[in-house]
């Protein structure tokens, strides 16, 4: 991509996000939606390839009909209500299709059929953006209007979205599509708290973002797609695929790394609120992630594969992991001790 187009993507990748995050306004907040929306598709498409191309069309379809819809939702609201005001929310079918919109931004389930695909089409780097950056406005809307929504309903489709990223991630060979359903997996943990503990939704984001960044820069390094070259990219990154072992582990969410942390405080708040049949239940369904997640680890600790292939191994070269890597991974591993410190914060 062109140096200079490049600049004018993420300068305005920046403002959208800015512009959503910090407005009031329901029509302000469409218009940072789609301001992020326009920025993106650029760098979805750059390569050309077809997929690449099915990809950016089908982005485009979903996230114009979810904007409409948000627009459609606000409009009714003024309409009942005569204000334009994000937390003002009280009219009950606004909120039903604003849930509904924010659901096809995040790719929540049953509104998740667009995100696999999408980042399956995506460079590694275009694919942390979506599963990060363009994730945050949708959230911050969420956050605004999670007063006004409907808890039984946003309890139902994060169980769904629990389920169903845990069980769709467990026959896959493609790492994108992998990392895709432990984003629904994750947005499911996030969902089911919204209403009772928004800076707990917060701070997993937060949390999920630094892990996910993590592995896709690391990936994005090795150059690894799928499962059959992370199986050899030992001889060529040995302490990067160390590292990401970890790393996978933290996402996981086990003890003693950071990724433990927000599951435990959410199970804990769940219960807290008397919804410990809902706590029970997402706690078992993440098992289901946990086993692609051990799957991934288990292919990062081979250190050959386990039968001949046609593909050109690549040999070991030895050459320095960059900063952002070594912080973020550090970060994804070692944070848990400072747990105290950031939950007082919050």
């Amino acid at each position: 991509m062109n140096p200079h187009a490049k600049l004018i993507t993420l300068s305005s990748l920046i403002l959208g996000t800015t512009i959503t995050i910090t407005s009031n306004h329901w029509a302000m907040a469409w218009a940072g939606l789609e301001i992020n929306t326009i920025a993106i598709i650029p760098m979805i498409s750059k390569s050309h390839h077809p997929r690449a191309i099915e990809a950016t069309i089908k982005y485009f379809l979903v996230q114009a009909a979810a904007s409409a819809s948000i627009l459609f939702s606000s409009m009714i609201n003024a309409w009942t209500s005569g204000q334009w005001d994000i937390t003002q929310l009280t009219n009950t079918t606004s909120c039903l299709l604003l849930t509904t919109a924010i659901a096809m931004k995040l790719g929540l389930t049953p509104f998740h059929f667009w995100f696999p695909e999408v980042l399956q089409g995506s460079s590694l780097t275009t694919a942390l953006l979506l599963s990060t950056v363009m994730k945050f406005p949708p959230i911050v809307i969420l956050l605004l209007t999670s007063n006004s929504l409907n808890p039984s309903l946003l309890t139902l489709m994060a169980i769904m979205s629990t389920a169903l990223g845990g069980w769709m991630g467990l026959n896959q060979t493609q790492v994108r599509k992998i990392l895709a359903f432990s984003s629904i997996s994750h947005l499911g943990w996030m969902t089911i708290i919204i209403i009772y503990a928004p800076k707990l939704t917060l701070l997993t984001f937060l949390l999920y973002t630094l892990l996910t960044s993590a592995i896709f820069l690391s990936f994005n390094t090795s150059n690894t797609t799928k499962l059959s070259t992370l199986m050899s990219s030992w001889t060529k990154t040995p302490m990067l695929n160390t590292t990401l072992m970890l790393t996978l582990l933290s996402l996981a969410g086990l003890p003693p790394f950071i990724g433990f942390l927000p599951k435990w405080l959410i199970v804990q708040e769940l219960t807290k609120q008397e919804m410990t049949p809902a706590a029970l239940t997402i706690a078992l369904l993440s098992l289901l992630s946990l086993f692609f997640y051990l799957r991934l680890t288990y292919f990062t600790s081979i250190t050959l594969p386990p039968n001949s292939t046609n593909q050109t191994k690549h040999w070991y070269i030895n050459k320095n992991t960059s900063p952002p890597i070594a912080i973020l991974t550090s970060l994804s591993t070692l944070l848990l001790p400072l747990s105290p410190l950031i939950l007082s914060a919050i």
